[in-house]
Order: structure tokens, then C-alpha cells, then sequence
């Protein structure tokens, strides 16, 4: 138990990890600070907070920051470019996948896909606490994101643009990420569910 929640609440290893990922993509893109916060909508202090792992960054804000650079939110919680001699292949153990607790919410998010695996696929499995609620704007994006939510236990409220989908243990929802969305657990047991997603160029700018 001690281990889970020293794992969880690490926050200062993966807030680096996150700084060190937006850093890299930032600098792979030729995006100066106050683009990036042109393109994200997120300020230009708060990307530098976060480039300096000052910051415990929401999902909601993640998720701009995903969307102005390009990538999707999983991509977010990757270890940075791996040198030539670490290690690669296409199995994660579960004590490699990071796990991550949004500061706003309370909802815990797991990387689940190997990293060096060439595939276009991700899996991120998602903890909702009781009553909690999240809302992504998913406008303006450069990718073209389809995911599946696998709904493993309890219930959620999934809306999607105008339409809302009350899931239910074993549904599972399709949507495409180019609409609002909002996530909510309105019981009074933790829900649980997989997302499986892929990206690809829209071409569209931001």
C-alpha cells in the first residue's frame, strides 16, 4: 500500500518527466514559449512553470498543451527520447507504465502501451473517483483523434458534443476527439475503464 501510494503521488518525478517531454516536443517543433501559448491557449508562465517542473499541471491543461503541440495527451507521460543504450522493446511491465493523479479531479491515469512498440495504437486505463468531473475543449487540434472507452467497472457519463451516453460495466463508447467532451462519475464508487486511441495529421494548423 505504501509503495502504491508513493508511486501515485510521486508527483515530482513525473511533473519532471512531464516538463521534460513538453521541453522536447516544444524544441522538436521550433515553438518559442509564446507560440506554444498561442497555439495551446495556455499562458506563456505557465508553460515555463511547467518546462521547469514548478507546476502541478491539470488534465485540462495538459490537454491544450497535447493539442497545440501536436501529440496526444498519453504522449504527455512518455519518458524523453531514449538514449541509444536503453533498453527497448515491446513489452511493458507493469511497474514501468507511469501513473499519473490529476491535481484538479482526483482521476488516476495509467500509460499502459510499451513505448518502443512501432505501433499507432495507445492504452491508457483510467481510475474516476466518486463524483468527480472533467471537461476537455478537443478544438483546434493538428491530429485527427479517434478513441474507444471501455467502460471495466463501475458507471460513467460520457457527453461528446451534444450527445451525452450513460456507460455502464462491459460498454464500451467510440467518439473522434474534434468536439467538447466531459468525463463524470456521478455514483459513489470509483469507475474504472480502458481508452484505447489513435492519431494521425489532419494537416490542419493552429
Amino acid at each position: 500500500m505504501m509503495e502504491e501510494a508513493e508511486r501515485l503521488d510521486g508527483s515530482s518525478d513525473l511533473n519532471e518527466r512531464i516538463a521534460e517531454r513538453v521541453r522536447e516536443l516544444r524544441a522538436a517543433r521550433g515553438l518559442s514559449l509564446e507560440a506554444l501559448a498561442t497555439q495551446s491557449g495556455v499562458s506563456r508562465s505557465m508553460i515555463s512553470l511547467i518546462e521547469r517542473g514548478e507546476s502541478s499541471p491539470t488534465a485540462v491543461v495538459l490537454e491544450r498543451l497535447a493539442s497545440g503541440l501536436g501529440v496526444t495527451l498519453a504522449s504527455l507521460f512518455d519518458a524523453p527520447a531514449p538514449t541509444p543504450d536503453a533498453p527497448k522493446g515491446p513489452l511493458a511491465r507493469r511497474a514501468e507504465q507511469p501513473e499519473w493523479r490529476d491535481p484538479a479531479s482526483g482521476y488516476v491515469r495509467r500509460n499502459v502501451s510499451p513505448r518502443g512498440a512501432p505501433q499507432p495504437l495507445q492504452i491508457v486505463e483510467v481510475v474516476f473517483p466518486p463524483g468527480a468531473r472533467v471537461a476537455f475543449d478537443n478544438g483546434g487540434r493538428e491530429l485527427r483523434v479517434h478513441q474507444q472507452v471501455w467502460l471495466l467497472e463501475g458507471s460513467m457519463v460520457v457527453a461528446t458534443g451534444s450527445e451525452q451516453y450513460r456507460l455502464r460495466e462491459g460498454d464500451c463508447l467510440a467518439m473522434e476527439l474534434d468536439q467538447p467532451t466531459m468525463f463524470h462519475n456521478p455514483t459513489r464508487k470509483r469507475a474504472r475503464y480502458a481508452v484505447v486511441l489513435t492519431a494521425e495529421p489532419t494537416g490542419r494548423r493552429g
